[in-house]
């Protein structure tokens, strides 16, 4: 008598991690269509705070997606040509950042078959019309862009060798890309900050600052982002190569930059002390001793930019990898929280029409289950592009750069 015998599937890492986006996924979609089905009512957001959970993950995807502007214009504009390999990596994320933004964009605007009516019906005068072509027109920017990264898939390669072929030559275009890239996303970047500081109703809202602000910690997060999945993956991903050295040079300009981004933070709060204009007093005092302070001072402040700029400027911190890599994760993180801060603060306090004393309202406001189901799935999304990105696409390679062409101007 013969036996048979079976054998056990055991899934692997990979394996179960695309199965937990997966159900991740699927529930956070399932949540997508109830809220079309039903409204933005079965949410907590109001007409007091119509900007919730779902415009500060656009907010942040969109500032940790700036890296791909900033490394394509470094290696085709400037030439630093050395850098080519993040700008790669840098340039993926920023597709499934922008990808994510206008995700949460779809479920925010209430009327989502109406997306297109900013691109036909322009108001020229208005902030987030800018926004919103500038958004449109960087996105496709970044899909020529990651045509080169398709034509690295190997099923590409051998079931259509010629389009791969075709794919892999649009890196000819790439400087003009980089041009193209470079002016739309430091349009938007800036102008999502200018967004909240052209609104006089809302006095902690009104100030010119926070166009550059938010241009100066998209810079930030874009770059630490980029640096942190590609450490991740080069451990992770077996074949892949990531040069420490590169990764150092990178690191040591980023806490520079993060003493630019303390400094420019610091006025802009303190800026603020000098005013008896009703309401911003009291966003300060809401920001810094309210409901909102242990995000402002620990977040956003001590982790988000103290400990990270002391880790990146000290030789070596810098160069063990695992503080390095929590340099990475909290300015990250306080990015975020600093897009939080923004966006809320400014809805917290609602001025009456006719203002006088005690005229302030005060209001609150806490996600709903069902807007945190959303954006769950939302960044399930984005992390499952990233891993097949970096699985199939090789985007995380240091050793497989491909040549890198010289602008006209070279």
């Amino acid at each position: 008598m013969t036996t048979i015998k079976t054998r056990s599937f055991k899934p692997t890492l990979f394996q179960t991690w695309l199965a937990g986006l997966g159900i991740l996924i699927g529930i956070g979609v399932a949540g997508m269509v109830y809220i079309l089905i039903n409204g933005l009512e079965t949410t907590n957001l109001t007409d007091l705070v119509p900007w919730g959970l779902w415009i500060t993950i656009d907010l942040s995807s969109i500032a940790l997606s700036a890296g791909a502007f900033l490394f394509c214009a470094a290696v085709y504009l400037i030439g630093i040509k050395e850098l080519q390999p993040l700008a790669r990596t840098a340039a993926y994320i920023g597709l499934i950042g922008y990808g994510m933004a206008m995700m949460c964009l779809l479920m925010d605007i209430g009327r989502p078959d109406r997306f297109w009516h900013g691109f036909v019906f322009w108001n020229v005068h208005s902030v987030l019309w800018e926004v919103t072509m500038c958004v449109g027109l960087y996105f496709t920017v970044l899909v020529l862009e990651n045509l080169p990264n398709l034509a690295r898939w190997e099923w590409l390669q051998n079931k259509l060798p010629k389009l791969a072929e075709k794919l892999e030559k649009m890196h000819h275009i790439a400087p003009y890309l980089a041009v193209a890239g470079l002016l739309l996303s430091m349009l938007h970047q800036s102008s999502l900050g200018a967004t909240y500081g052209v609104l006089i109703a809302r006095p902690i809202w009104y100030r010119p600052g926070l166009a550059a602000l938010f241009i100066i910690s998209a810079g930030a997060g874009g770059m630490s982002l980029t640096l942190l999945a590609t450490w991740i993956v080069g451990k992770l991903q077996p074949g892949s190569h990531v040069r420490e050295d590169l990764l150092d040079k990178v690191s040591r300009f980023l806490g520079w930059w993060l003493v630019g981004y303390l400094y420019l933070r610091f006025w802009d709060a303190f800026a603020m002390t000098y005013t008896h204009q009703p309401g911003r007093e009291e966003g300060l005092s809401l920001l810094t001793n309210g409901p909102l302070a242990v995000n402002f001072w620990i977040g956003e402040l001590l982790l988000g930019i103290l400990v990270p700029l002391i880790i990146l400027l000290n030789d070596r911190l810098r160069r063990m990898p695992f503080t390095r890599t929590l340099a990475y994760i909290l300015i990250v993180g306080g990015v975020i929280a600093y897009r939080w801060d923004v966006n809320l603060v400014g809805q917290l306090i609602v001025q009456t029409p006719i203002q006088m004393k005690d005229s302030l309202l005060f209001t609150s406001y806490t996600p709903a289950t069902i807007e945190i189901i959303v954006a769950v799935g939302i960044v399930s999304i984005g992390l499952m592009l990233f891993t097949l990105g970096a699985k199939y696409l090789r985007i995380v390679d240091h050793n497989s750069s491909p040549a890198v062409h010289h602008s006209p101007a070279d």
